[in-house]
This record gives C-alpha cells, structure tokens and sequence, in this order.
C-alpha cells in the first residue's frame, strides 16, 4: 500500500499538497493518442529526439516525489523499461511508483507499492508532504478517473504535427467543462509543441473543492 506515514507539511498555517502532474506524450492534432500499429504510432517513434525535449521530462521524472500508474501501464512499463537502454530507466527504476489497482497482487519493480483503496484518498494521501510533484503516467482509464474526480493539477501535451484519424481520444466523457491557464508553450525542433496548463483554481481552493 501507499506509505502512510509520510509527515504533512505546513507553511504559515496553510498544509502544502503536492500536485498532481498528467503528461501526455504523444497527441495528435485531432486530439487523438498513438495506438500501436497506427500510422500516427509509426510517425511518433519515426521522429528524430530532440534534447531539450527529452532533458525536459527528466527533470520533471528526477524531481517528483511519486509515479503513479494503473495496472495496463505499469505491467507495460516494468516488462520493458527496467532493464532496458532507455534515458528514463535510472530515473525510473530508483523512483517511489504506485500502481493503482484492485486486482493487481504482487509489483515485482523496484520501489513500487500497490494503491488498492478509494482512488481520492488513496491520491490524498500521497499529495500530504509538500516537497515534490507526483507524475501521472496513465493509462487512459487512470487519467479519467482522476479527471473525473477533479484531482489533475497540471496537464502537459506534446502536440505533434499529425492528424491521426484513429486512435483514443484521452478526454471522451471524462468530466466536466472547466478552465485552463497557459503556463508555458515551447517549440521542440523535431515539430512537437510541448504545452503547459495548470488547472484554474481560485486562491486556496484546494483540487477536487471547486
């Protein structure tokens, strides 16, 4: 399970939650993600790295205080990445990462432990400390649920220059409408747009108490 021991962390009074981070990696023009064996997933791993993109997402990894993930996208992530000669594989093999749950038994990578319990508390919880941000992974079906449960501080898009046509649309009926602000957009010089919002929220509305 989640360690529960972890210490909350207060400033003038006011507890500090760690926010949650959603990161999707590759997003078509028409909103849609690289399944595999599409065109638009052979695009995607077609495109030559840019540095600054892949040095942007490793200071993100290195600095967060927990991964979370659900069970598909763990068991995907643990088969492959461990071992493999990846630029994310230190970084993610020392990182704390929970999965969530309900049927998964046994994490058999490094450092991770299994959420089973009710997704908001098990998510408020991990928020308690302050230090560090807390990546989601995905797959689809976390990112909606937390969606739905209004708990996504952040969004991060790399939009690249494809229309897809097929694949899996990442919002459908996922949640409500809301309000997003602009924190930063940037140009990577293989064409992808990687773009920054932050979830609008008035001054100390906590996530999920709109």
């Amino acid at each position: 399970m989640v360690d529960r021991y972890c210490q909350a962390t207060w400033d003038e009074g006011v507890l500090i939650m760690r926010k949650l981070i959603a990161w999707a990696f590759m997003y078509s023009l028409d909103g849609l993600l690289a399944d595999e064996g599409t065109d638009y997933w052979k695009f995607c791993f077609g495109l030559p790295i840019d540095p600054a993109e892949q040095k942007q997402k490793i200071d993100l990894y290195e600095s967060a205080y927990a991964h979370i993930m659900g069970r598909t996208a763990y068991r995907g992530m643990a088969a492959a990445l461990p071992t493999a000669d990846h630029p994310f594989t230190n970084v993610m093999n020392s990182a704390r990462k929970v999965v969530f749950s309900r049927t998964l038994q046994t994490a058999e990578w490094a450092n991770t432990t299994i959420a089973a319990g009710d997704t908001m508390e098990e998510i408020d919880t991990l928020r308690h400390g302050g230090d560090g941000h807390i990546v989601v992974w995905g797959g689809v079906g976390l990112w909606r649920s937390l969606m739905r449960l209004d708990l996504i501080d952040e969004f991060r898009v790399d939009l690249h220059p494809f229309i897809a046509g097929e694949g899996t649309r990442l919002f459908d009926g996922s949640t409500k409408s809301y309000r997003l602000d602009l924190v930063a957009s940037t140009e990577f010089s293989n064409g992808i747009v990687g773009l920054q919002y932050r979830r609008h929220r008035e001054a100390g509305t906590p996530a999920n108490q709109l």
